[in-house]
């Protein structure tokens, strides 16, 4: 019940200052965001690609004013992959995307986020990785499905993620799922109206799981976006009917929650990434984690009282 009231407070500036000034907040950050700069970063990446971990990496914002802004989160992620390039890790480190980094709600939005993204795309592929672009509210979905397209008909292998939240999802999951295409499959993170996504939990599993089977029988490579044990059981058992081997599908799963789990996938031959944002404009992400799942709030609470 709280999970909608939290992304309202995402959207909120005064929000933002509070929990931002609140001392025991970076603390709490630090458990999902490990890092703010590129240096504080690529140690971490060592750490878990030794472990035989991947990942997808964010450099976190959202919701820019000015094209100055977009450039610069351009710029952001082509230091990422500069600094990458000399770890020689391939696709075990990929990037991921907000289009709205990059100018998509901007006058002209669409062919400005396409300009910026472009040449990001384009520097992965250079030193043998990719790039995925993650999904935002439904309003933007549109234009983030076009530019993929765009994308990848000179890097096919732009990925793009869809939410099983929204009604839209199965649908674009049987568009989506064809030869060479990588889908990540997520609940959703985004206050939806009951018009265009389902609203209880239980909803949003069972279409998790449609949409899902769609994935792996399509032929395409399908992204288990999900902490939740049961689902995982799920992909496992959808992937063996499907005929899939471990390396045609993969896990994925967010820093700082259920690493046991990201280490035991791993040690079992899956393909185990883990979602990693670094940056200091954590806000809008940190605050979604917390709306996802009740113990991240309970965790933060917690860690609020012992601080006094």
């Amino acid at each position: 019940m709280l999970g909608p009231v939290i992304l309202a407070a995402s959207r909120s500036d005064r929000m933002r200052r509070l929990i931002s000034a609140a001392p025991v907040t970076r603390q709490v950050v630090d458990r999902f965001i490990p890092g703010e700069t590129v240096d504080e970063i690529v140690p971490i990446v060592r750490e878990l690609t030794d472990r035989g971990l991947e990942l997808t990496m964010d450099v976190v914002g959202e919701d820019i004013t000015t094209p100055e802004q977009a450039e610069a989160a351009r710029d952001a992620y082509l230091a990422l992959i500069e600094r990458l390039k000399d770890l020689e890790l391939g696709t075990r480190a990929e990037m991921s995307v907000k289009l709205s980094m990059f100018g998509q709600a901007l006058p002209g939005g669409h062919e400005l986020a396409l300009a910026n993204v472009r040449p990001v795309v384009e520097a992965a592929a250079a030193i043998g990785t990719t790039v995925t672009l993650d999904a935002e509210d439904h309003t933007t979905l549109d234009s983030m499905f076009a530019i993929h397209e765009e994308l990848r008909k000179d890097f096919p292998q732009t990925g793009c993620v869809i939410q099983a939240y929204l009604f839209r999802t199965e649908a674009d999951a049987r568009r989506l799922a064809e030869a060479g295409s990588r889908v990540r499959l997520v609940k959703g993170a985004y206050k939806e109206p009951a018009e265009v996504a389902y609203q209880q939990k239980h909803e949003i599993d069972k279409a998790y799981v449609r949409v899902l089977r769609v994935l792996m029988e399509g032929e395409g490579y399908p992204m288990v976006g999900s902490h939740d044990p049961r689902l995982i059981s799920i992909a496992q058992e959808l992937a063996r009917k499907a005929g899939r081997k471990p390396d045609e599908y993969e896990f994925q799963m967010l820093y700082g929650i259920r690493g046991d789990e990201h280490l035991r996938l791993a040690a079992e031959g899956h393909r185990m990434r883990v979602y990693t944002a670094y940056g200091t404009d954590w806000y809008g992400y940190f605050m979604r984690r917390l709306a996802e799942k009740p113990a991240n709030l309970r965790f933060f609470v917690r860690s609020m009282i012992s601080h006094g």
